[in-house]
């Protein structure tokens, strides 16, 4: 079950605290992984109509997590740059369920994403969520560090 005290909503990539977030983010996956997860990100391609990019906030209005949509073709999207600082219970759940929701909406009818296998965090949040582990899909193909996962709308 989300935080109902959490509201989702539509931002720009480029805001001050939309990359905040996504510094603080990009940390915490050097710290696990020893990479920062930015080469398989660009912020410029949240610029358009069919991808999404969106903040969480908490009952102060303070933005607490990220997240967002790009599409893969094949009415695919891929979920990218979620994270949670951790501070409200439940902004993760919030944030996966706010973006199956709008990429549904969207005319998606599957989400796919990828994750360090050691990052054991956001593997099992993605299994208790509904995620399968499906075969890599490009640009992960060969990458045994990458874990891969998807769901049908």
């Amino acid at each position: 079950m989300t935080n109902r005290n959490i509201k989702i909503q539509q931002s720009a990539p480029h805001s001050a605290e939309s990359q905040l977030l996504v510094e603080k983010l990009s940390a915490e996956l050097a710290f696990i992984t020893g990479d920062n997860g930015k080469s398989h990100f660009n912020a410029q391609e949240f610029n358009n109509e069919c991808c999404l990019w969106v903040l969480a906030r908490n009952e102060a209005g303070n933005a607490v997590g990220c997240g967002a949509l790009r599409s893969l073709g094949n009415n695919t999207a891929e979920v990218k740059r979620m994270y949670s600082d951790r501070s409200v219970p439940g902004v993760g759940a919030a944030l996966l369920e706010y973006l199956e929701t709008r990429a549904k909406s969207m005319g998606y009818r599957e989400i796919r994403l990828s994750t360090r296998v050691i990052n054991s965090r956001a593997v099992a949040f993605y299994y208790r969520s509904g995620y399968a582990q499906i075969q890599n899909y490009e640009p992960y193909i060969g990458r045994n560090e990458s874990i891969c996962f998807a769901k049908t709308l």
